[in-house]
């Protein structure tokens, strides 16, 4: 299975970065997790330089494709060559969006009837396209998921994880990256987000 963390120069650490932490600890021997940038390179609103793991042309056959946030997301959906690029299906994928990730999905015409949750400075610009966005962390509609505020990336992986591999599998994970002595508050809070929104699409 190969999960494509999709992460754009001006990308926020905390987006792109906690979820390939968590989804890691969570990694069978089959399972891929990558950063996956449209160049070799991406520095971040800090300045931090990582090297892509896998190319953009990998998304189309990605079995999980989570978008990344940063500052520069308004000029990546403007970039039409770009955008043509990310071939998403989610008949077949496991689509999710962080943060401004959420623009990203709602150009791509992938919340048309999903309400979707970013963080306050992004908020305008996803209303202003035509999609309802919820005051909580975390929202699923099917293979379709988002999250709002960077910390919310745990929820993300977590119902990355819990799709895939179960929840215990997700329990875990989050577990073995929560604080010492919070370790179930951590992983009851994580679990409460996305059980509601574990059913596959009829």
């Amino acid at each position: 299975m190969h999960i494509a963390i999709l992460t754009f120069d001006g990308f926020n650490e905390l987006d792109s970065l906690i979820a390939l932490g968590i989804l890691n600890r969570a990694a069978e021997p089959e399972w891929s997790v990558a950063i996956t940038s449209p160049t070799e390179t991406v520095t971040s609103m800090n300045g931090v330089v990582l090297h892509a793991q896998a190319r953009l042309d990998t998304v189309a056959s990605a079995d999980v494709v989570l978008v990344g946030s940063g500052v520069g997301t308004r000029e990546v959906v403007r970039d039409r060559d770009l955008m043509a690029q990310l071939h998403l299906d989610p008949t077949r994928q496991l689509i999710g969006a962080q943060c401004s990730g959420a623009l990203v999905l709602a150009t791509l015409g992938l919340l048309r009837d999903v309400p979707a949750c970013t963080d306050l400075t992004t908020k305008p610009w996803v209303v202003e396209s035509g999609v309802q966005v919820l005051d909580q962390p975390f929202f699923a509609k099917g293979n379709v998921a988002t999250a709002g505020g960077c910390l919310a990336a745990q929820y993300l992986a977590t119902w990355v994880i819990a799709r895939v591999a179960g929840t215990d599998a997700a329990a875990a994970a989050m577990r073995y990256v929560a604080p010492v002595g919070e370790k179930e508050q951590y992983v009851q809070r994580a679990l409460a987000q996305v059980t509601p929104y574990l059913d596959a699409p009829s």
